[in-house]
């Protein structure tokens, strides 16, 4: 491996993807790797990018925002574009991530209400069985 490229082994195991991973954000144009026959090439370029990629996904982003904010790297406005852009989303996304929590958080109480009522009759009822045997 040399401190520019990477082969698509080296990304898979860097940045914990399958091939397949790799590929499909090269065919929706996320990557652009170095082409040699059949051999990919990954650049510093194509790291950060799908360093960028991996983490918008962790937050919910849709690809096409992604493909969105990169694109605005090269605006040659310091990124105050990208950045601007990146924080009005990610505004959005937490709120909604907040959102889902809060009705997660609600789920999960009335679950274990559910389950103790539960636990709760299932000791009755063996108490009623061993005091008629």
């Amino acid at each position: 491996m040399t401190t520019d490229t990477m082969n698509i082994r080296e990304m898979c195991e860097t940045f914990e993807v399958t091939p397949r991973t790799l590929r499909f954000y090269e065919a929706k144009e996320l990557l652009f790797p170095i082409r040699h026959g059949q051999k990919r090439l990954f650049t510093k370029r194509d790291r950060a990018r799908l360093k960028l990629i991996l983490r918008g996904k962790r937050f919910g982003f849709s690809l096409e925002e992604i493909r969105q904010l990169l694109d605005l790297y090269h605006m040659d406005d310091g990124q105050e574009t990208q950045l601007s852009k990146t924080y009005e989303l990610a505004e959005r996304h937490l709120a909604d991530m907040q959102a889902q929590k809060a009705e997660l958080d609600e789920a999960i109480g009335e679950l274990k209400a559910q389950m103790a009522w539960g636990a709760e009759k299932l000791s009755s009822l063996a108490k009623k069985k061993s005091a008629a045997a």
